[in-house]
């Protein structure tokens, strides 16, 4: 996680200074190189840009000395009238447009998404059919926001042939067995350090384990209708 972590950012034009691993997280420290100025293009642009200027001046005068002499003295007859200029109206929003206005994210991008700032999640977290479309536009809006909302453990194994890592479904409300809803899913995480637990831990988590979750938006997978998320924290309930 730590070098897909490095490389995600380093992709984004960030550089990595250090890392430091605790027991239960990674400090991964990065910087942003500053970009050198090349001053003799911006010598030579800032004297393409006075030249430009003289001329435009120049000619701005000359012509403007031809209109005043040219001019003819204006007509005061009678049929001389006056014309407004006519716009034209604004045009009416589609049904789709009003639609995609509604669902636009209410609160700034660097504020946690939940259900108390935001109707549509609020909404998302409510809907019985795990394959809603609702769930999808969700995802693709807000890939890259963070969300936080309580949740438990759905179902969990292995994550291929691993024996340490697992995919881990996350269903939104309290523990019950025949709750329905957006299938929020943990891919190729370790239980140990990849959840980044807060507060008391127990000696073990599993099925109907119920959660507090703050993780980011990964993104949408269409075959199996699944939200993914990297944790940010978990805390038990």
């Amino acid at each position: 996680m730590e070098s897909r972590t490095i490389a995600k950012w380093e992709g984004e034009g960030w550089e990595f200074v250090s890392q430091s691993q605790g027991k239960l997280r990674t400090e991964i420290a990065l910087r942003r190189p500053k970009g050198k100025s090349n001053a003799k293009l911006l010598i030579i642009g800032g004297a393409a840009f006075a030249v430009a200027l003289i001329v435009i001046i120049t000619i701005g005068t000359v012509s403007e000395r031809g209109a005043t002499e040219a001019a003819p003295t204006p007509s005061t007859s009678p049929s001389a009238t006056a014309t407004t200029p006519v716009r034209s109206p604004s045009p009416t929003p589609t049904p789709e447009e009003t639609a995609e206005e509604a669902v636009q994210p209410s609160v700034p991008a660097d504020v946690v998404i939940t259900a108390e700032n935001n109707a549509q999640f609020a909404s998302l977290l409510t809907v019985s059919d795990y394959c809603d479309p609702s769930v999808a536009a969700f995802a693709s809006q807000h890939k890259g926001k963070t969300v936080a909302f309580d949740g438990y453990i759905g179902s969990m194994g292995p994550h291929g042939d691993a024996n340490t890592r697992y995919d881990i479904l996350i269903i939104a409300g309290n523990f019950n067995e025949s709750a329905a809803g957006p299938s929020f899913q943990f891919q190729d995480v370790n239980t140990t350090y990849d959840l980044h637990y807060t507060g008391d831990v127990p000696d073990s988590i599993g099925v109907g384990t119920n959660l507090r979750l703050t993780a980011e938006v990964l993104g949408y997978n269409e075959g199996g209708c699944q939200l993914f998320l990297e944790p940010v924290a978990t805390a038990f309930r």
